[in-house]
């Protein structure tokens, strides 16, 4: 046989932004080797995609999946909606490089996915090597997060590093490029990323910026502060060189109509050369623990020593007063805290207070006969941290406006789970987990027209490959990686999302896979057919210096 595999009469999209055009694509030994007219006689297998549309695999350039691809390796909510390649690292926390003496610190800012894994790496290439050692079923890329490495280094105290600490650090970022990490992240308004200055992060993006690495950013505040937080940025990868990428920069509550100022500073800053770009996704909502929205020295020690700072009376009020003045920017959805929208927060899980799930911060204060934060902070005591809310914080202007804007690629900032097995029990509601990128096109180009299906499809697959340095993925394309979507672009649906006003109980909680997404091939293997997962691990780790 000519071919491995031969997927016949498929609309094809190639991923740089031209429409589609009826070809057939021939797979040999894990790569396109041919895009044309074939003959099926020619191939072991046929997929016939007779009206389907076929694409590059899904390239998510900003995922959390650092843990939760150890504990489930076939990477089900992302695989089986078309991602093929997984960023890891974001927001400043990857898993490595660990130092022995602060590891329980590091730990507790995964939460209880860092309970299931065994933390038995130090190095980055260590942490690589035990993916590539148990598998994986999507191509996985990673960053060394800044956090991480301040922690290894300096725990999480608010301070400027010493002369030595710094040091340690480049040589910890030096190492982790070495490994193969494709650059560093930071998250400014997480602990401890939140109190690093901008002049320690130009040091370290110099080492990143001198192996030709990347730089991604949760700047340090996406709502009234997003336009000097967004120009801290620019100015870090100025002063060192570095490529940048300004993570999910989409305006939070807080910062509604400051898009435009935003965009004149991108345009204005690649004008003077820095290599911008940002990225997004396209849900309104997120489902942090109660915790996060505390300063960052309070949530220090995890949700449970959080809860536990909350009962003694002096440190409540001090806990209390700094949450709602906000002076140290926390994240984005902790904008509806400082402006009072509690009628936008909901309790999502609890043990004690099962009863109030689904209800507003707003209503639960008037049930209580309290302040909405006294309510707020007596629930996070009284779950001892084991509580979370959902933040409807974003306006889908802004969204639409962002999925427009030619600087920006679309990202989950999901994690791959799935409903079953240990994830199936952690508490979450992540739709972008499961629907990011089908509930793009079913909404934003199907149902609304926000994007043409081949420009989605570019900004989801060759302008992230372009970003990430891999030339030989993100493109229907001869010699390329056979990292392939095929899918019924009429009948695509996301199935994970509920759209705001919400209703409770949430009728598609636990999760559920999308619709409509009917073959994914990774490197050449089917590991997602008619919808359903081969148990196939036909995923790469791909290391910057190698670019296997």
């Amino acid at each position: 046989m000519d071919y491995d595999i031969i997927i016949k009469n498929g609309r094809v999209i190639d991923g740089t932004g031209n429409p589609w055009v009826q070809l057939d694509v021939g797979v040999s030994d894990r790569k396109i080797s041919t895009v044309g007219e074939l003959d099926a006689s020619q191939a072991a297998l046929v997929i016939d995609a007779t009206n389907l549309i076929v694409s590059p695999g899904f390239i998510d350039i900003h995922t959390h999946s650092d843990l939760t691809l150890l504990i489930n390796a076939r990477a089900e909510s992302k695989v089986r909606q078309g991602v093929t390649t997984e960023v890891l690292g974001n927001c400043g926390t990857s898993p490595a490089p660990t130092s022995a003496a602060t590891l329980e610190l590091l730990k507790k800012t995964w939460g209880s996915e860092a309970d299931e894994v065994d933390w038995s790496w130090s190095s980055f290439g260590d942490y690589l090597k035990r993916i590539e050692d148990q598998g994986t079923a999507v191509n996985v890329v990673s960053l060394v997060g800044h956090g991480t490495v301040r922690i290894a280094v300096m725990g999480v105290d608010n301070r400027a590093p010493s002369n030595q600490d710094l040091e340690q650090m480049k040589e910890l970022v030096a190492g982790a490029m070495t490994d193969g990490a494709f650059g560093m992240s930071s998250g400014l308004v997480y602990l401890p990323g939140s109190f690093a200055t901008t002049d320690e992060l130009v040091e370290l993006c110099k080492v990143v910026a001198r192996q030709g690495g990347l730089y991604t950013s949760h700047i340090r505040g996406e709502r009234e502060t997003i336009v000097d937080a967004l120009n801290e940025a620019i100015a870090i990868a100025e002063r060192s060189g570095v490529r940048l990428q300004v993570s999910h920069n989409c305006p939070k509550y807080g910062a509604h109509g400051k898009f435009e100022e935003m965009s004149r500073i991108y345009n204005a800053a690649r004008g003077r050369g820095v290599d911008l770009t940002i990225d997004n996704d396209a849900h309104t909502d997120f489902n942090p623990p109660l915790s996060q929205v505390l300063p960052q020295w309070a949530q220090a020690g995890g949700d449970q020593a959080a809860a536990e700072r909350l009962r003694d009376p002096q440190m409540r009020e001090r806990i209390k007063k700094e949450t709602l003045d906000d002076k140290l920017p926390g994240p984005g959805y902790a904008g509806l805290v400082k402006h009072g929208r509690w009628d936008r927060i909901f309790l999502f899980h609890a043990v004690k207070n099962k009863s109030l799930i689904g209800t507003s911060f707003e209503e639960i204060a008037s049930l209580r006969g309290q302040e909405p934060i006294d309510a707020y902070l007596d629930l996070l005591v009284e779950e001892d941290g084991d509580a979370s809310a959902l933040f409807n914080y974003i306006d889908e202007e802004d969204i639409k406006a962002l999925l427009r804007h030619p600087l920006m690629m679309v990202c989950s900032d999901g994690n791959a789970v799935a409903p079953y097995g240990v994830l199936g029990k952690i508490q979450g509601y992540w739709p972008c987990s499961y629907g990011e990128y089908p509930y793009i096109l079913e909404r934003y180009v199907r149902e609304e027209g926000v994007l043409t299906l081949q420009e989605a499809i570019r900004k989801m697959t060759s302008f992230p490959a372009q970003k990430l340095g891999l030339r030989d993925r993100g493109q229907i394309r001869e010699g390329m990686w056979a990292d392939i979507v095929v899918f019924d672009f009429e009948n695509i649906r996301d199935r994970a999302t509920c759209r705001f006003p919400y209703e409770f109980p949430l009728p598609n909680y636990p999760h559920r896979y999308p619709e409509g997404l009917e073959h994914v091939l990774v490197n050449g293997q089917i590991v997602v057919t008619k919808g359903e997962h081969t148990g196939a691990l036909a995923g790469h780790v791909l290391r910057h210096s190698t670019r296997k």
